[in-house]
């Protein structure tokens, strides 16, 4: 058997591509700065008011522009050249970055400053995130398209290790501000990786025609579509309600494990799970319902588990299977999106996908951190659990 051959069957057979190697490096150099940002932001908005509430808040200001203009975004993107789209969002998220930096460094932040410069990324994020996702497309033909998106999804939750464990390791000596600067500074990797792709080699996309009714389109392909629109049910239940580990990690870390300071270790393991799940997803030929509900289930028993856990140790064993059955169920949704896509509409459905996965948070977000205040730290994670367990059984329900 040639090499060629053993690639094409690999777990990284979509690597052999220059253009796929490049975009994939600079992804992950740049992802590191956002998950450094991510973690620096949560800190400080407990540093400023000690509630999860307001951490749950500030991830509606940031991913509500994705539910409501992330479907026109994705239309956008199946229009328009989406190297040119992306290299506007990424100057302009840098621009985020580095004045969240320069507010916090010279003590002029604030909460409401933080939710304001927040939902500005959103914004930006949302027409970012159908582009960005959209240009794998044109990175392997289409037979090695569904290892692309898994692999994706590793780099994505793979940048969550190094960027979680360097926040824990640097917002000691650094403080917050540095961070935010750092992230800013990493988008000029993610500018490289889109101008540097050789254009001779990209794969050329499928613009939809001008005019029509493409977010309408989109949504009735999808609800005739089963296996889709099954897909989409997970994700919008799951996403909406189990996935809010980031909102009350830094509350749990504190109150119930009596260390604060362990918040982004904690998602750097939350990481580590994550790209060995989205690696399990990547070595999939075909990526079936199945494997995505498999690890639904396995969301909902480490959900519950995790927040009874009585101590960090046992918590950061129990972040390990989280971590897999989030990157595995987010890696599968991605790949069968793209198994059941018509060419000219693959772009509306990744953003669809992005609506479904991040355009939730508004509504599970602000939900996990007022139960994490004003009910119960413990239920704040387990009642997650229990909703992907109620999304199991109406999709057994569905598929008897």
């Amino acid at each position: 058997m040639t090499d060629t051959a053993i690639v094409s069957r690999g777990m990284f057979r979509s690597l052999k591509f220059f253009n796929a190697r490049l975009y994939f490096l600079t992804l992950l150099l740049s992802n590191i700065g956002s998950w450094l940002q991510l973690a620096a932001t949560s800190y400080l908005i407990y540093r400023l008011t000690g509630k999860a509430t307001d951490i749950g808040y500030n991830v509606a200001f940031q991913f509500l522009p994705m539910l409501l203009i992330g479907t026109w975004a994705g239309s956008f993107a199946d229009r328009y050249d989406r190297r040119t789209i992306m290299t506007v969002t990424q100057l302009l998220l840098a621009a985020q970055a580095l004045t969240l930096g320069v507010l916090d460094l010279t003590n002029n932040v604030s909460l409401p400053v933080v939710w304001g410069l927040s939902l500005f990324l959103g914004v930006v994020g949302a027409m970012d995130n159908p582009a960005r996702r959209g240009l794998i497309t044109e990175l392997v033909p289409g037979e090695q398209l569904s290892n692309a998106m898994s692999l994706n999804t590793t780099v994505m939750t793979g940048s969550k290790i190094f960027g979680s464990a360097f926040a824990a390791l640097l917002i000691g000596p650094l403080g917050t501000g540095w961070l935010f600067i750092l992230n800013g500074v990493s988008y000029a990797a993610m500018i490289y990786g889109i101008v540097g792709l050789r254009a001779a080699e990209l794969v050329p996309a499928v613009k939809r025609p001008a005019g029509g009714t493409p977010v309408r389109d989109v949504f009735r392909y999808v609800r005739t579509n089963r296996r889709l629109s099954s897909m989409f049910f997970a994700y919008i239940v799951v996403c909406t309600f189990a996935l809010n580990n980031n909102v009350v990690f830094p509350k749990l870390a504190d109150i119930k494990w009596g260390s604060p300071d362990s918040f982004a270790w904690l998602l750097t393991v939350t990481g580590i799970g994550s790209v060995v799940g989205a690696l399990a997803t990547a070595r999939l030929q075909v990526v079936p319902l199945r494997w995505l509900m498999l690890n639904v289930g396995v969301i909902g028993v480490s959900s519950i588990a995790l927040g009874f856990t009585p101590n960090l140790a046992v918590a950061f064993v129990l972040c390990l299977p989280l971590g897999f059955g989030m990157a595995a169920m987010l890696a599968a949704g991605n790949a069968i999106s793209q198994q059941e896509s018509p060419p000219d509409m693959r772009g509306r459905l990744l953003a669809l996908t992005a609506v479904a996965f991040l355009g939730s948070t508004p509504i599970g977000g602000p939900v996990t951190g007022a139960i994490a205040d004003y009910v119960s730290l413990e239920w704040s994670m387990a009642y997650g659990g229990v909703s992907c367990f109620l999304c199991l059984a109406v999709l057994a329900w569905r598929w008897r």
